[in-house]
């Protein structure tokens, strides 16, 4: 097959590859991007055309909100934030469940050149408060129920979805409510008081928190020049231009996969966003028929409940408009994917591969055919490059060798905040994103995750680093030593196991460790099996083995 020229560059038509600099380009077309430097992705989101008419319908009272109404609150939030004192450069947390109101604070936040942070809204107060420590918001962003989560921040708080009067009087949180969201949204925009500081597409936009590749929480620092060419390739992946199309919103917006999809990207085609404010499978299959559903994002662990329980769901549910499942967070297996193609015939399943650190974007499956992949992550995302390195030599590998999958493109982090450390062991000099996945790229440039080097648990789409949960076991006055691995699991993919070491003479139950877990941490990051040893097995330089444990877990399965 001939090779293509690429910039003076003879790369392989089939795989991507180009042998002289050992690197992987996208077989994609690559996407356009705004040449105008002093550009803020609210902007570029809310100047493109499309023809769509509903912007969100929040799936239980049905409320909708139009495009015109969205930028226009936008504007008016935008207005009210300049009014309080809300500059380029300042952090501003939203700490909240999914609803029709997040996408309007995190644009209104953006257009200011101000920084959105996004909590878990499941997180613990310690959780919580350890993230306001490294990104010192000055402003917050939350509902009635989680004023508490916010602790004894005294962070100046914006209520959503809630009249003030409503709010019973409680002097401790009271006195630190500015505003509420729906007062702001009232207000009407006034352009001539607003300080209207210029922003460029380099300037920080979003601050989200990762586990990274390795260990604790780290803030992610996303521009938005990253932002801008995200929402470009979710454009440009579902061809959204042909016709007005129906998002079902499962996925939580706080985390990049649904940020990217639902918070901003899907805004720029003129779709409809269904936003289910918590996630539960009947009202999701519910909202595919009231609203006419075209397209369902979601992680793995829902598909596995679509397949086991298709027969009564297809009696129960009208999923006639439904055409495309699309699922991240892991890739899917065979069987998992002829299961949903045998019992769900018309609808075509996609698969996307993605980190907070590249903006959610790395390879997809954009079609059927692509998906029966078995296994693949897809192909890479547009304008984005790839290399395979092998982590003990350091030597680029070509097609069919595995190694560490690197990742250059417009998406690619700035770098993780106040951290330059953990920045310098994860993006290179010369912007290469070191995924911690180990991959191999195939003859036809699709993409194999074969393992993780960083050492991550994923339950249900969530990442749990088991550093975390290592620190506070040790914290136990009865625990010596511990471990925590990734143990494998058909419902939610792994959960976290703890391999504990007890100080001598105590009796420590698996109940009693699991207890102490949950009671610090989000419910998903909890123990929920225990083995008692008499040591940890270690490396030299005191690594643990985590994989012979996992070895020793799973060898009784």
């Amino acid at each position: 097959m001939a090779q293509k020229n690429y910039s003076g560059l003879m790369i392989d038509p089939r795989s991507g590859f180009c042998r002289s600099n050992s690197t992987f380009y996208s077989k994609r077309n690559s996407i356009p991007l705004p040449s105008n430097e002093s550009l803020d992705v609210t902007t570029f989101i809310s100047s493109r055309a499309h023809h769509g008419k509903t912007a969100f319908i929040d799936a239980t009272t049905g409320r909708r909100l139009s495009f015109t109404e969205v930028w226009r609150a936008v504007d008016s939030v935008a207005s009210c934030l300049s009014d309080i004192g809300i500059r380029k450069g300042h952090v501003v947390l939203l700490l909240s469940p999914n609803s029709i109101f997040f996408p309007i604070v995190c644009l209104s936040v953006m257009s200011l050149g101000a920084i959105i942070t996004t909590t878990n809204p499941l997180n613990t107060t310690r959780e919580i408060s350890k993230q306001i420590a490294d990104s010192k918001p000055v402003l917050a962003f939350t509902i009635p129920q989680l004023i508490p989560k916010i602790g004894h921040s005294n962070l100046p708080i914006v209520l959503i979805g809630e009249d003030l009067h409503s709010i019973p009087p409680d002097s401790t949180s009271n006195s630190r409510i500015v505003t509420t969201l729906e007062s702001m949204m009232k207000k009407e925009p006034s352009k001539s008081s607003r300080i209207k500081e210029r922003v460029t597409q380099d300037d920080t936009a979003t601050l989200l928190y990762s586990s990274g590749t390795t260990g604790a929480s780290k803030g992610v620092v996303s521009s938005h020049k990253n932002l801008i060419a995200m929402v470009q390739t979710v454009v440009s992946r579902f061809r959204l231009e042909e016709g007005e199309q129906t998002f079902i919103c499962t996925v939580p917006m706080f985390h990049i996969y649904g940020l990217a999809a639902f918070a901003t990207g899907l805004l720029a085609s003129g779709s409809t966003v269904v936003v289910l404010s918590k996630f539960e499978i009947d009202e999701m299959l519910l909202a595919i028929g009231k609203y006419s559903a075209t397209y369902l994002p979601l992680v793995p662990p829902i598909l596995v409940a679509l397949v086991n329980n298709a027969d009564h769901i297809k009696k129960k549910y009208n999923l006639r408009t439904l055409h495309s499942v699309l699922s991240g967070g892991a890739p899917l297996g065979k069987d998992l994917i002829e299961g949903f193609v045998e019992k769900y015939s018309t609808v075509t399943i996609l698969q996307g591969y993605g980190l907070t650190e590249s903006t959610g974007i790395g390879a997809s499956t954009d079609s059927m055919e692509e998906s029966r992949r078995y296994g693949t992550a897809g192909l890479l995302s547009p304008s984005m490059e790839a290399r395979i390195v092998d982590p003990e030599s350091g030597e680029v590998l070509p097609v069919n060798r595995t190694g560490e999958l690197w990742l250059r493109g417009p998406t690619i982090m700035k770098g993780y905040f106040s951290n330059e450390e953990a920045t310098a062991s994860t993006l290179d000099s010369d912007g290469w994103l070191r995924t911690g996945d180990l991959c191999y790229i195939d003859d036809d440039g699709f993409i194999f995750v074969v393992d993780r080097l960083k050492e991550l648990i994923k339950y249900k789409g969530y990442q749990v680093p088991p550093a975390e949960l290592e620190a506070l076991l040790l914290t136990h006055p009865e625990i010596a030593d511990a471990a925590v691995i990734p143990f494998p699991d058909k419902e939610v993919g792994q959960y976290p196991m703890a391999y504990v070491v007890r100080k001598t003479g105590n009796n420590l139950s698996d109940t009693a460790v699991m207890d102490y877990i949950a009671k610090q941490v989000a419910p998903y990051k909890r123990i929920r099996r225990v083995a008692f040893v008499a040591s940890i097995p270690k490396n030299p330089s005191g690594k643990i083995l985590r994989k012979d444990l996992v070895k020793l877990a799973t060898s009784k399965l």
